[in-house]
């Protein structure tokens, strides 16, 4: 509401909290009373909080002449007592105090624990997760926000390994915060004037970055969305009519990708409708990259075998292993069969930043679309994906668009071409641009630069310190961030060729796994992979990782790992 100014005096907002507290239990009879008798006037007056606004109680007056008793009761209450309004801010104020001490404070540092594991009935019990008639009290609240922050896991911690959202910045955050508190939809610039053109900036500088002076793209919920928006893209590009017509109007169509991309890749081929058994994966070589000659040969496979091939998706950063398929060679492939090449560069695009590592995108400039998010190594916060085309020619949006009229109006007084909202599937659509540029502002290209290179600086210091460690076993030499390893306990050293081995291996990792989550010491992911058993995969990203951190990690690995 207009007429609230947020105070400054803290202590001055606390009094008038309680003596709002003290005014509304001393009228609570009259009250209860009053919005029995006057049902309408509650749904004119839309906010409780309105009962102590100056100016909401002059706009419900303006509306409709309350009777004698409400109108009593709004004059007591105003001329008694605080807005109420502030109350709200108070606890909001009173909130963000406990965010930034336990989740921003605690939550990045190294003396406190990365989880507090509960057991899922436990956590149920204390959270008090049961939605009822009537609200809490702001003390009780307060508690709530408390429990959330101390029962999630820290991310941002520098031990929290597990994922590829790992650590904070602090800039993004603001941004984060603040496009949560304007509320908008970046669907047109009507609503959204200062998102839309922040978000054409930030797509033309990343479009700069993959080698294109032209092209388009869109923010999406994520790399999966990414994903499929290219395969979307790639089947109306070959036929337009299936927009219109469905699927009743298409061939067979193929996509052909390596079993190490995303699952993403085959969730969407499900979903969209081509299905996963048209989703032909191509073979790798032993460091887990696309292997071009047997993508050639699958595809001139399943020509003829009379489908129709339409779209390669590579990847940049295998979730896994984190390889980088050869983007030349298959560009070579993709144009000789006239195919739209897609790279899936959702964690390892940030390579582009940096002039030592953005090689392992070479030939990225051929491609048709990238995915791409910067919530990961570059630290944006979730979520910050984007689509990258190199299209000129307003696909995304002829793909996609419905034409709503009550909202892309074509006689609008500004230029429509800013109504971005048709290019996408979604209607509502968060801004997720304003972290990433606010970040960007803050730290320049340079700063973005030195993040990346950072972070393989510490995957290659836990590289050299494996080596020189007793039970540290690397999967391969990583060409990314991705450190995959198992930890061989000293019960099996030496004990290879044993029948047993491979299952009493493929059980190390679960273990260490449950014992540093319950002692909350750390955060680090395992998976198998093909015919390799269970072995860990740690991802290095975070600003906030040092070498301490480094050595903590192996240090916390043989505590948890020795005695099996």
């Amino acid at each position: 509401m207009s007429s609230i100014i947020y105070p400054l005096d803290r202590s001055a907002m606390a009094e008038e909290a309680t003596n709002v507290v003290h005014l509304l239990k001393g009228q609570k009879a009259a009250l209860i009373e009053i919005l029995r008798a006057d049902a309408d006037f509650v749904v004119q007056s839309a906010h409780s909080l309105y009962l102590v606004s100056d100016q909401g109680y002059e706009k419900i007056k303006s509306c409709r002449v309350p009777s004698e008793k409400v109108q009593e009761l709004l004059d007591h209450v105003i001329m008694s007592g605080p807005k109420a309004a502030q109350g709200g801010q108070l606890f909001l104020h009173e909130a963000f105090k406990i965010i930034v001490e336990e989740v921003l404070c605690k939550g990045t540092d190294v003396k406190e624990k990365v989880c507090e594991w509960r057991e899922p009935e436990e956590l149920a019990r204390l959270l008090d997760l049961e939605l009822r008639e009537k609200g809490e009290p702001q003390e009780n609240l307060l508690q709530r926000v408390r429990d959330v922050a101390k029962y999630s896991i820290k991310t941002s911690h520098p031990r929290f390994f597990n994922q590829q959202f790992a650590g904070v910045d602090y800039h993004s955050l603001a941004g984060r915060f603040l496009s949560e508190a304007l509320n908008t939809n970046l669907f047109t610039y009507e609503v959204a004037p200062v998102f839309v053109l922040m978000e054409a900036e930030v797509l033309r500088g990343l479009r700069e970055l993959v080698g294109w002076t032209e092209g388009d793209g869109l923010f999406c919920p994520g790399g999966s969305t990414s994903n499929m928006y290219a395969m979307n893209l790639a089947r109306y590009r070959l036929y337009p009519e299936v927009k219109s017509r469905g699927l009743w109007s298409l061939p067979q169509l193929t996509i052909f990708t390596s079993p190490e991309s995303h699952y993403s890749v085959k969730k969407g081929a499900a979903f969209m409708g081509f299905g996963m058994d048209n989703v032909i994966l191509v073979k790798v070589d032993d460091g887990g990259r696309m292997i071009p000659e047997d993508l050639d040969e699958k595809i001139e496979l399943s020509k003829s075998q009379g489908a129709a091939p339409f779209l390669v998706s590579c990847t940049s950063g295998t979730t896994v292993q984190g390889a980088f398929d050869p983007l030349h060679r298959i560009a070579d492939i993709c144009d000789k069969h006239k195919l739209w090449l897609h790279v899936d560069a959702a964690w390892g695009g940030s390579v582009l930043f940096s002039k030592k590592h953005r090689h392992l995108m070479k030939g990225v400039h051929r491609a048709n679309s990238v995915a791409w998010n910067p919530h990961k190594m570059l630290v944006a916060g979730l979520q910050c994906s984007v689509l990258l085309l190199k299209d000129t020619t307003d696909l995304l949006k002829k793909c996609h668009c419905a034409n709503a009229t009550y909202l892309f109006q074509q006689d609008k007084f500004y230029d429509v071409n800013l109504d971005v909202g048709d290019k996408s599937v979604q209607c509502s659509r968060k801004v997720d641009c304003l972290k990433l540029w606010l970040m960007w502002k803050a730290v320049g290209s340079a700063g973005l630069e030195q993040r990346v290179d950072k972070a393989f600086l510490h995957a290659r210091y836990v590289v050299d310190q494996m080596k020189k460690r007793e039970g540290f076993q690397l999967l391969r030499e990583p060409e990314f961030v991705n450190v995959c390893f198992w930890f061989i306990p000293p019960s099996l050293r030496g004990k290879e060729k044993n029948a047993d081995y491979q299952n009493r291996l493929a059980k190390v990792a679960p273990v260490i796994k449950e014992r540093m989550m319950k002692q909350g010491t750390m955060m680090v992911g395992y998976q198998p992979l093909g015919d390799r058993v269970n072995f860990f995969r740690i991802t290095i990203l975070s600003p906030l990782v040092s070498q301490k951190d480094m050595d903590f990690f192996l240090d916390e690995i043989e505590r948890l790992g020795n005695d099996l």
